[in-house]
């Protein structure tokens, strides 16, 4: 029976507002008496406009307040984008991690031990099961992804139960790993669904999305009919596509080599796990020279255009031991993530300057989403006919889509939540009831930066218009003891008109400390402060940009 002062609530620290950087919470027990369940905690990847950042992760601000009353993290799937700031933040939570062995796996093998964090409390969990984790029941319920072992959450209370899709789509062929469990999510619509929190990542494609299996049978054609070598780009966890790939090697008579360490990762677990049965080792890299061209295919890291992965390197002739010639067949089994475009053109035209024959998802059907279009949303809702919707896993423009879509579809209550919102789906009619504090965290090296720090915004301006030193010697008079000392970086070498850039700041500078009378020129922060002006000023006028200026007073 239901505690007549409880209620069940639900939000996001990420997840709901863009794609990528995934985590839930829910709550169950009276408002100050809580205990809350999470699921997932992901990162996304920082753009071009955050210099220097590799990982966005959801701040937690709102964890740490509430962490003694966390029952556990449950992990819905082994992407990154839902496990991936396991490592930096699961110290703040320390409660228990239920996860399958493919998830453990890829955690332990990939992130954790690449920068020491410390060992996470695990549990392994198996698909059907159903976890007791008082006041709340979860149980895992297989669905396809384009990665093994993906799974929903019936999470089950005492006011209702809410089915979390996690990321999902229906594919009667798979190929590693079960299909979406239409029996038992219909099943569980049957019990009766309080909520349904879910994907909205294609609900702007109409039909159904094509079978990882379609997949399978172009990329077998596509390497038996290649005269030379063939190079196969994806996204690591996609070990169906590995597989597909491998089988097709093999089938043509080809060896099969793995290059870049995730895919080693990726490759190991899977094999761990059994999802690579009667697929031979494969190779390392060192041996794309020895083997003949017509016998070659390379699995390789960085179809997103990563500089460091093994794609990019290739693309750019720098690999160590991959040289790519005129006549091999380069096959982008992937899609482009929305932000990546750029890059990914830069190989492809890299590669294609190099003769290197390019093959994508626009011209063959050699990529298919893990994501349902609204085909495959429509026939969800039908199964489990939730009484409240709320789209999760999107933007703006997918939640707002996936609200007006699940109205179509007759669900009588439609939540407009975006991280941040904290959510009462029970008792009573479902409201936003209060806000959660939902930041960002940025990894910046092998540190954890607010978003709000003022560090990232100092590097944008960096890299918009520079920074110029300066460094003075003044002695306890007020005189200037020898020249100034000025050094700038990222300021053009001449003006609009000729002049020497250099020339532009000494002069400013000089034309300062000549204009200052001893008094202030004996005070720092008065001297520091004209001169920064001065520079700043003399700059803008010569360039039309105003680079940072940072001036060293020293007394002598």
């Amino acid at each position: 029976m239901p505690n007549s002062k409880a209620d069940l609530v639900f939000g996001a620290l990420g997840g709901l507002g863009e794609i990528g950087m995934n985590c839930a919470l829910y709550g169950y027990g009276p408002p100050h008496r809580r205990k809350w369940l999470m699921v997932d905690l992901g990162v996304s990847f920082a753009g071009p406009d955050l210099p220097g950042v590799d990982l966005v992760m959801p701040d937690l601000q709102f964890v740490d307040r509430i962490r003694k009353d966390i029952v556990a993290l449950i992990i819905t799937h082994a992407h990154e984008d839902h496990i991936g700031a396991l490592a930096d933040l699961w110290p703040r939570l320390g409660c228990p991690v239920y996860a399958t062995a493919f998830a453990i796996g890829l955690a332990q093998t990939r992130r954790l031990a690449e920068v020491g964090a410390p060992p996470i409390l695990f549990v392994e969990a198996k698909v059907g099961e159903i976890i007791d984790l008082a006041p709340f029941t979860v149980e895992y319920v297989a669905v396809a992804h384009s990665i093994p072992e993906g799974n929903a959450l019936a999470i089950r209370t005492p006011l209702g139960t809410v089915l979390h899709s996690g990321d999902w789509k229906l594919d009667p062929q798979p190929v590693v790993g079960a299909p979406t469990d239409e029996a038992r999510l219909k099943a569980i619509g049957d019990e009766g669904v309080l909520a349904l929190v879910c994907d909205s990542t294609n609900i702007l494609r109409e039909g159904e999305s094509p079978s990882e299996a379609d997949v399978a049978v172009a990329l077998k054609q596509l390497i038996e009919e290649a005269p030379g070598r063939v190079l196969v780009t994806t996204f690591a966890s996609n070990v169906a596509r590995i597989r597909s790939v491998a089988e097709a090697a093999q089938a043509a008579g080809r060896e099969v080599l793995c290059v870049g360490r995730a895919m080693d990762r990726a490759v190991e677990v899977a094999r761990e796990c059994g999802y690579l049965p009667g697929v031979r080792e494969f190779l390392p890299p060192d041996a794309f020279d020895r083997l003949p061209r017509e016998r070659v295919v390379c699995i390789a890291t960085g179809s997103q255009g990563e500089p460091r992965a093994a794609m990019s390197r290739m693309a750019l002739d720098e690999h160590p031991e991959i040289t790519l010639t005129p006549g091999d067949r380069v096959i982008f089994s992937s899609r482009t993530i929305p932000g990546n475009e750029k890059a990914v053109g830069r190989i492809v035209n890299a590669l294609i300057d190099q003769g290197v024959e390019v093959i994508t998802d626009r011209t063959h059907l050699v990529h298919v989403s893990g994501h349902p279009r609204r085909g495959e949303v429509a026939k969800f809702y039908q199964w489990v006919r939730p009484k409240i919707a709320v789209p999760a896993h999107g933007e703006a423009l997918h939640l707002s889509e996936h609200r007006a879509f699940a109205a179509s579809l007759g669900v009588p209550h439609v939540m407009h939540a975006r991280d941040g919102d904290l959510v009462r789906l029970a008792p009573g009619e479902p409201h936003i009831v209060d806000q959660m504090p939902a930041g960002r965290l940025y990894k910046d090296g092998d540190l954890l930066v607010a978003a709000a720090d003022d560090v990232v915004r100092q590097r944008q301006k960096l890299a918009f218009a520079g920074v110029v030193s300066v460094a003075v010697a003044i002695t306890a008079k007020g005189d200037v003891a020898g020249d100034p000392d000025v050094t700038f970086m990222g300021l053009p070498q001449r003006s609009r008109e000729g002049a020497a850039m250099d020339e532009i700041v000494d002069k400013a500078v000089f034309q300062t400390l000549d204009g200052l009378p001893r008094g202030k020129r004996r005070d720092a922060d008065t001297l520091a402060g004209a001169i920064e002006r001065a520079v700043r000023a003399a700059v803008n006028a010569a360039w039309g940009k105003k680079p940072v200026v940072h001036v060293l007073v020293v007394e002598v």
